[in-house]
């Protein structure tokens, strides 16, 4: 025989669920924002470092190359879905990119900048907190620097000066 269930135990797990259900679904939506945000950072963290390796190698012998290292950025800032609660494209490109530095300086660094949108819930308590700008939006900025030449290069004798290298090689 089964077993039977008594009278004061029906309906019992229809009331655990309707408790148990709304807080996985916020621990959800908590996990969520900070996930989106690393995404962000992440994708916005590799575009800037391949944009410092690009600006690294730029040289005036081929003109002006920063309107191209720049639009190299851009595509790879593509990645991030264009929806505000990943970054606010309001209208045209939002990304505010910054280069600095060539292959004659010591070191280059790309800076990228843009805002999101947080999640609803996670809105107000952003704003408690203070993280969130006038218009509600969370603030995401990513910086890479890296040096121009390896340290070998910038410490042997001869600088950076290739002839200088056959030179002290020759001798």
């Amino acid at each position: 025989m089964g077993r039977r269930i008594r009278r004061t135990e029906r309906g019992q797990g229809t009331v655990e669920a309707a408790f148990v259900i709304p807080v996985l679904f916020l621990a959800l939506l908590l996990l969520l924002q900070p996930g989106i945000i690393l995404y962000d950072r992440l994708v916005m963290q590799a575009a800037a470092a391949e944009g410092c390796r690009l600006l690294a190698t730029k040289t005036g012998a081929l003109g002006d190359m920063d309107a191209a290292c720049e639009a190299f950025v851009r595509h790879r800032l593509s990645a991030v879905p264009q929806h505000d609660c990943f970054h606010v494209h309001g209208g045209g490109c939002s990304w505010d990119i910054t280069l600095s530095g060539d292959e004659a300086s010591d070191t280059v660094s790309v800076t990228i900048a843009n805002k999101l949108k947080p999640l609803p819930l996670l809105d107000a308590g952003a704003t408690l907190l203070g993280m969130t700008d006038g218009a509600g939006r969370l603030p995401l900025e990513v910086t890479a620097s890296l040096p121009t030449q390896p340290d070998w290069v910038n410490g042997a004798e001869a600088g950076r000066d290739p002839a200088g290298w056959i030179g002290a090689w020759l001798s």
